[in-house]
């Protein structure tokens, strides 16, 4: 009686993991950036991302005391996939205001999984990375402000 329940069990395991058009959750994320009207590497300088962050414009000198105060979150939160200054799990912020906008760096922080699925550069930073996606530390704006600061210093 017990080979008829596992058997059963497998059974339905197997059907319920088949199906689908077989590609994988990366494929389709390569499919969507493909159908992008332009490259999304053309237009950072007026891209703000998906998420509560519209614009935001940085003051000319740095918040020594916030940048301080952004390292200790990133310590915490986010070293565990980034490296300040070279490739890991994910990119390396020194030099993101070179590629990024303020607000679409804040974005990222606070919203990644929207980020992943609406903008076309999150999109294919997922696809850069293995489809490795960021996780949600659940970041404050203030955070997310001064983990940003932070940024501008390395």
């Amino acid at each position: 009686m017990k080979g008829i329940y596992v058997i059963a069990f497998l059974a339905l395991f197997a059907f319920a993991c088949g199906g689908g058009d077989g590609k994988s959750k990366i494929d389709q994320i390569k499919e969507q950036s493909k159908m992008e009207p332009t490259d999304p590497y053309e237009s950072w300088e007026n891209n703000h991302g998906v998420g509560p962050i519209k614009a935001f414009t940085l003051p000319a000198e740095i918040d020594q005391d916030l940048a301080l105060k952004g390292q200790e979150v990133y310590e915490a939160k986010c070293t565990a996939c980034h490296k300040a200054e070279k490739r890991f799990i994910g990119p390396a912020p020194k030099g993101i205001l070179e590629r990024r906008t303020p607000a679409w760096v804040m974005n990222m922080i606070l919203n990644p999984e929207e980020m992943v699925q609406k903008d076309p550069m999150a999109k294919k930073l997922l696809i850069e990375y293995n489809g490795s996606p960021m996780a949600n530390q659940n970041l404050t704006q203030e955070e997310a402000r001064a983990v940003l600061e932070y940024f501008r210093t390395l």
